[in-house]
């Protein structure tokens, strides 16, 4: 089961992380253009959703992963998807970008 995580908590979440987190945008490129995330106390990898399924082994196992989209629907589906690849943890922002 993938946890929600609320975006107030993010910043605890990533200080609680063994590893520098990664912030996963699984947003269209053009999407990215719009609104952007600025990496602070974390990475950022931008790997559309349509890319996941065939780009995932590009990412790495040894840190956790946190996924996110506009609103928080596709990112929950990501972080499916990854978990059942083997990743752990992984976390969905609830609510997305638009939070």
């Amino acid at each position: 089961m993938v946890h929600d995580l609320p975006l107030e908590q993010f910043g605890a979440w990533c200080l609680a992380q063994q590893a520098e987190p990664i912030v996963l945008d699984v947003r269209e490129p053009w999407e990215l253009q719009t609104a952007s995330v600025r990496a602070q106390g974390f990475e950022v990898h931008a790997l559309s959703m349509g890319e996941l399924v065939s780009r995932w082994h590009e990412l790495p196992r040894d840190r956790p992963i946190a996924c996110l989209c506009h609103h928080g629907m596709r990112s929950l589906q990501a972080a499916r998807y990854l978990q059942q690849q083997g990743f752990d943890p992984v976390v969905n922002l609830q609510g997305g970008i638009d939070a």
